[in-house]
């Protein structure tokens, strides 16, 4: 019996990189699941007004989860609707 690892990297041998970059980014969400809550909201912690730079990777954005800096929230917000166009099913 094959063990997950061949059949993964069997699978990689023969996929586009497009494919890929989207695979990698869910393995790299799934490890972030397994860490501790406590340990990653240390990581988010943060000097008020510094920005988190980090690469763009899904896993980075989600260090912004429920965080916001700035006092224009609502004009934002008000952004986006005025803005946002109907979605098509």
């Amino acid at each position: 019996m094959t063990s997950i690892k061949a059949k993964l990297l069997a699978a990689i041998e023969t996929v586009p990189d497009s494919i890929l970059e989207q695979t990698l980014d869910y393995l790299e969400y799934l490890k972030t699941r397994e860490q501790k809550p406590q340990s990653l909201s240390q990581e988010v912690l943060q000097k008020e007004g510094e920005p988190i730079l980090r690469g763009s990777k899904a896993k980075d954005l989600l260090k912004f989860a429920n965080t916001w800096q700035g006092d224009d929230f609502e004009e934002c917000l008000q952004l986006v609707y005025e803005t946002r166009s109907q979605t098509e099913f």
